[in-house]
């Protein structure tokens, strides 16, 4: 997931893309941060930039690797569903599909009214996952990812409960060995992410099909909802 050639792709991606382009010394948090690969390219654009994540491992990972590049960050261990930082921040980011993981939908607009609560007025949230729309243009292809030594990993996602929730295998298979673990979310479309945006008191909210800032249509890759805290 957390490839060296995903890292090169974010960095270029928060170097160029509109979406990413923020005045200049604006607080950044980026919730959910994982392994910290937006970390690093937010903070070389001068951001002040803090990340919040629930595994040690990742934030772990995140502090090596912010050390390596001498950025300067701010690292927190914490629960997106009772973070809040009221006011603290500009823009709040939540990427890479880490949003709809909470069995009960309720909490996952909790993470959203969360957000609201930690930007300052005028500040932005930008919620980047999987489009319900994007997703039922390939689904059902298993798909399969080479890993170093032989090793490979295979990824097959099954829809369930009528296009609400997805469900995501992966096997790992390394020499006679292979281990398995899934995961569930909750899956959106465009305009239920939309409405969700709305109930928890965001206004300009806009979708889009990537981080460019073009229009959600049959063509996207990606589905990035924002919205502005009036």
């Amino acid at each position: 997931m957390f490839s060296p050639e995903r890292g090169t792709s974010v960095a270029a991606l928060v170097r160029d893309a509109a979406l990413l382009d923020f005045p200049p010394g604006s607080r950044v948090l980026d919730l959910a941060c994982g392994p910290g690969l937006f970390l690093v390219p937010l903070a070389e654009r001068g951001y002040e930039v803090t990340g919040v994540d629930l595994s040690p491992g990742m934030l772990a990972r995140a502090r090596r690797a912010c050390d390596a590049a001498g950025a300067r960050v701010t690292l927190e261990r914490a629960d997106m569903l009772s973070y809040v930082a009221p006011g603290a921040y500009d823009v709040v980011l939540n990427v890479f599909t880490s949003f709809g993981y909470f069995d009960d939908p309720a909490a996952n607009a909790r993470v959203l009214r969360n957000a609201w609560k930690s930007l300052a007025p005028g500040g932005r949230l930008l919620v980047d996952v999987m489009g319900k729309e994007v997703l039922a243009g390939w689904i059902g292809r298993p798909q399969a990812v080479d890993l170093p030594g032989g090793a490979y990993v295979v990824q097959r996602d099954t829809v369930l409960d009528s296009w609400r929730r997805l469900r995501t295998d992966w096997t790992l298979v390394r020499g006679e060995v292979a281990r398995t673990a899934s995961i569930h979310s909750f899956l959106y479309s465009a305009a239920e992410l939309h409405d969700l945006f709305v109930a928890a008191g965001f206004a300009d909210v806009a979708c889009h099909g990537d981080f460019d800032g073009g229009p959600y249509d049959q063509t996207s890759r990606r589905l990035v909802v924002v919205g502005r805290k009036p």
